[in-house]
Order: structure tokens, then sequence, then C-alpha cells
């Protein structure tokens, strides 16, 4: 059995089960965990869509700012959508990031995320 962990909205005390990042009182909150990839957008349209974007960008934007050629994997939202369809499918919001770039950059958005409600 493993302990439980502090919710990890920002200044929640509430103990959860390990697993869970937010108690009951806060999950309406963060609607991103859980729903799934595809309820998110990220379907059959984005997948194509985004296979184009990486075919005319083909190298990590992020990794080319410090003068090194990485192939890029991903397409990255600039500013995190968070559920604004306008904001996900805005191509000037795209870039083109390989996956240890994107992990790095989602990590950091992921650990102060900011919601308009």
């Amino acid at each position: 059995m493993k302990p439980k962990v502090p919710c990890r909205h920002l200044g929640c005390a509430e103990l959860v089960e390990a697993g869970q990042k937010y108690c009951e009182k806060h999950k309406r909150m963060h609607p991103e965990e859980i729903r799934s990839a595809a309820a998110r957008g990220y379907n059959s349209r984005w997948r194509r869509e985004s296979k184009k974007f990486l075919q005319l960008h083909p190298l990590c934007e992020e990794c080319l700012r410090h003068g090194i050629a990485t192939p890029a994997t991903v397409v990255d939202h600039i500013v995190p959508h968070r559920g604004d369809l306008k904001l996900f499918w805005d191509r000037s919001n795209w870039q083109a990031l390989c996956k240890k770039c994107h992990d790095r950059k989602t990590g950091r958005e992921d650990s102060h995320p900011v919601y308009h409600y």
C-alpha cells in the first residue's frame, strides 16, 4: 500500500491516493488530466496536420537556437492551449521540437499551469 500524496493544485494540502494528482474538489479544475488525448483534440486530423507541419519544419527549433541540428519529432503548442480550440489549431502557435526539448518544456509548463476560467 502506497502512502497518500498531496493534491497538486496550488495551495491545497488535501491528501489523495498515490497515482492521483488532484483531490475531488480540484479535479474538475484540471480537465486536461482526465480527458483522453482524442477528447483534447489529438485525433486523426491532428496527426495528419502535425505530420505535414513536421515535413515543412524538419528540425527542432529549440536545438537550432543553440546551434544544434536535431530532427523534430513533435509539434508543440508554444502557448499551451488548455482546451482552447482556436489556439489549438492556430499554426502560428505551433513549433517543431525534438522529444527531449518537448518533454522539458511541457514539464516546466505542467509544473506551473495557468488556467483562464
